[in-house]
């Protein structure tokens, strides 16, 4: 069982990974425009919220997982995800009323 979920945790680790830099060579190579690179990171804090939900549900309710510190985790992941979108949401936001108080 700790194997298979040692296994299971490289190969979400190992995606991630490539996923992020498949986004860095998009951006990189200006293919990417600023609404893709914000629509793959609310992608990416969406999946580790629905990752850190299923990690309680498998704590919580089920009682399969008896691994409190990845459950932790997960939760812990998700919540700073979401709080960085959150800043970077409130950044866009001010720059945009700062563009539309600019006298034309």
């Amino acid at each position: 069982m700790a194997d298979e979920f040692s296994i299971k945790q490289v190969e979400l680790e190992l995606n991630r990974l490539r996923d992020q830099l498949q986004r860095k060579e998009s951006v990189t190579d200006g293919k990417g425009s600023f609404g893709d690179v914000l629509k793959q990171a609310i992608s990416e804090v969406n999946e580790l919220s629905s990752a850190a939900d299923a990690a309680i549900q498998k704590q919580l309710a089920s009682g399969e997982t008896t691994d409190l510190h990845s459950t932790m985790i997960a939760l812990e992941k998700a919540e700073i995800s979401f709080q960085l979108m959150m800043q970077i949401r409130n950044k866009i936001l001010q720059a945009y009323e700062e563009i539309m108080r600019m006298p034309v």
